[in-house]
């Protein structure tokens, strides 16, 4: 089974997933937050921080870049290469309201000749490419003119979370479409949805013993561990989960200004691993309520020390 770490916006940064890689291990291939091609093909601060090789030793990394034109994918495909990568992810996927309403990300989904003109010309190029998914804008039979679409062009992979738009990341994942994909799709592919526990991989796998890759996103971001887990089948602790949290902290102390963006970065990190305990509603309450990164330190240790793990994660808030 290979397990891939998702893309999140602001979340699975370099930091993020090089202390994942030195604390956990089990994530056979990263990617990049979602990377916007400028005119010109050049790399912000920010960009550059994701992509160079000095800040992701050791991981397999794939940059996702998000953009409707093919333009300017290939440019940027151009640009990365420079720093030898080879193989790139398109974000079919992003349902942010930004994002969509310019015709990017999932707001794509809604344009077919267009997505159809655009992937034709991308795969001309002698990179290798995969596809991040979701199933439709409003419809998940949607999906049915999607797959036509996709299994025109030789992915290295096709990422499908089988979730609309509409859903964001609400009600379940449509299995069904996931079936007719595994069914259906020329390309080989990756699962992404909902993986939040090692329970949550052995429902999909029994279901799907065919599909050998699974990409999880917030249930790694819940628990770091997660993918070390589900390979190895071992377990982690608290004290272990706040080395990484520590590792994290002093990864974007480094690079942040000042106290204030360090907590807002932080909290929103905790705010996400605070689901990893039992009863732990009212850590939750003292980390939203923390003004400073005094209060969310010590919110933080409570957490760490006096909440225990529990072994099946559930999405609660």
């Amino acid at each position: 089974m290979n397990i891939y770490l998702a893309p999140m916006e602001g979340i699975t940064s370099n930091i993020f997933r090089t202390s994942l890689h030195k604390h956990f291990g089990g994530v056979d291939k990263f990617f990049t937050p979602f990377i916007t091609p400028s005119d010109k093909g050049i790399l912000g601060t920010k960009f550059m921080r994701e992509i160079l090789p000095e800040n992701n030793r050791g991981q397999v990394l794939v940059p996702q870049i998000l953009t409707n034109s093919a333009d300017g994918f290939i440019t940027m495909c151009k640009t990365l290469e420079e720093y030898g990568y080879s193989e790139f992810n398109i974000n079919l996927g992003c349902p942010s309201g930004t994002v969509v309403s310019k015709g990017r990300g999932a707001g794509f989904l809604a344009h077919t000749d267009d997505l159809d003109r655009f992937l034709e010309s991308i795969f001309k190029s002698e990179y290798k490419i995969s596809v991040k998914t979701r199933i439709g804008m409003e419809d998940p039979e949607e999906f049915y003119r999607l797959i036509e679409i996709y299994n025109r062009y030789p992915m290295t992979e096709l990422i499908v979370h089988p979730r609309t738009r509409k859903d964001m990341y609400k009600n379940h994942p449509h299995m069904d479409m996931y079936k007719y994909a595994e069914e259906n799709s020329k390309n080989k592919l990756c699962y992404n949805g909902d993986i939040f526990s090692p329970g949550d991989y052995e429902k999909f796998n029994e279901a799907f013993p065919d599909t050998d890759t699974v990409m999880t996103g917030r249930g790694a971001v819940i628990d770091p561990a997660l993918p070390a887990i589900i390979k190895n089948r071992g377990s982690v602790t608290a004290e272990e989960i706040k080395s990484f949290y520590t590792d994290v902290y002093e990864g974007y102390k480094e690079i942040l200004s000042g106290s204030v963006p360090l907590m807002h970065k932080m909290k929103e990190l905790l705010l996400y691993m605070v689901m990893l305990f039992e009863n732990s509603e009212k850590a939750a309450k003292k980390i939203k309520k923390a003004k400073n990164t005094e209060a969310l330190a010590a919110a933080a240790e409570e957490l760490f020390c006096d909440y225990k793990i529990n072994t099946e994660v559930k999405w609660k808030f």
